[in-house]
């Protein structure tokens, strides 16, 4: 018998929601419902995991608008500024030297805004 690796049970997530209304309904929905209901709570990956994955991914394709947001969520899956730092250095090698410093200089802004706030 296959295993059920679905997950039925939604988690609440509203970013999507909050930043298109009802503008992009199917944006909405296979934002909260698909990805962060379903793919971001599969059993496989702890979230920590993901979150790593997911800055990989965004500073291979140098893609800082999607950092922000995934920079500080790895930071609230557990994942240390040093980590990140360190991780975004390593990937500085593997995606480009300016999609690495692309994405520090976002962790620093974030960084540096939680400091001043």
């Amino acid at each position: 018998m296959a295993e059920n690796t679905e997950n039925t049970e939604t988690t609440g997530w509203t970013g999507a929601r909050n930043a298109l209304g009802d503008f992009a309904p199917g944006m909405v929905h296979y934002t909260d419902r698909v990805l962060f209901d379903e793919v971001w709570e599969r059993e496989g990956l702890s979230k920590r995991d993901r979150s790593l994955v997911t800055i990989s991914a965004l500073t291979a394709l140098g893609k800082t608008d999607q950092l922000q947001f995934h920079l500080a969520f790895a930071r609230q899956n557990g994942v240390s500024d040093d980590e990140l730092k360190e991780a975004l250095l390593h990937l500085a090698f593997y995606s480009g030297w300016p999609n690495g410093m692309g994405s520090t200089a976002v962790l620093k802004s974030i960084i540096e805004k939680e400091t001043t706030a």
